[in-house]
């Protein structure tokens, strides 16, 4: 690998990484050794590149910091499209005109001799068995969840039973035959999973809910398991 590949992939790594990243993490997957990368570090911040951190601790890459448009690779690529597909199988009506408004605009931008291996890349994502229909506008629920906004539904559970729920969506599974929101329920005191398919009828409410949803997400991801046929009500 060319240095200056190799730092770009360095600022690439520090990018993706939620929390100081050790310099050891980086030489193993640059496959380059230890003293390589603190001197490719300390090369960095000479230009500016604005990396925080120490050797033995970790680095982190501050925000606000940016590169020119970097050219995909063939597997990025394939990454990219496998994506699309399965969104364009799983997802909603909105989601999906996403996929293809944004598959279009990567082919836009890539050179001929990528766009072969982009649009034509041989990886599917194949649906079988029954496609349960959504009974309302998943969109909604998205939205519900970046604005953390609370929901009102009635719901049947797999008995047939209806009841009426107060909910906090924090999060949406797509599986093979439903989508399944994971919440915060008011009537439960604690986190439940809903199948959309299920949601007889459902209101957008002007209240938002606390704490944040990450952190809500966070607590949910400590003690559950995202249920792909059932649900807890």
């Amino acid at each position: 690998m060319r240095r200056a590949d190799r730092l770009l992939q360095i600022i690439q790594i520090l990018r993706r990484a939620r929390r100081p990243y050790p310099a050891s993490a980086i030489a193993e997957e640059l496959e380059v050794s230890l003293r390589t990368i603190y001197r490719d570090i300390a090369d960095l911040s000479a230009n500016r590149v604005p990396i925080r951190g120490e050797a033995g601790v970790g680095y982190i890459l501050e925000d606000g910091y940016d590169l020119p448009p970097l050219m995909f690779n063939t597997a990025e690529l394939e990454a990219i499209i496998l994506g699309m597909r399965m969104v364009q199988e799983r997802c909603d009506a909105e989601l999906q005109r996403g996929a293809r408004d944004a598959v279009a605009k990567i082919e836009a931008v890539l050179p001929k001799e990528l766009k072969s291996t982009f649009i034509d890349a041989p990886l599917y994502a194949a649906e079988y068995g029954q496609v349960v229909e959504d009974s309302v506008d998943v969109a909604q629920i998205r939205l519900a969840m970046r604005e953390q906004f609370k929901l009102k539904i009635s719901y049947s559970d797999a008995d047939g039973k209806p009841s009426e729920r107060i909910i906090w969506p924090i999060s949406i599974g797509y599986f093979r035959a439903a989508r399944v929101v994971v919440s915060w329920c008011e009537l439960r005191v604690d986190f439940r999973s809903f199948r959309t398919d299920r949601i007889e009828t459902m209101d957008l409410l002007d209240e938002k809910y606390r704490p944040r949803r990450a952190a809500l997400f966070a607590d949910w991801r400590k003690t559950c398991t995202m249920p792909e046929k059932g649900h807890r009500t």
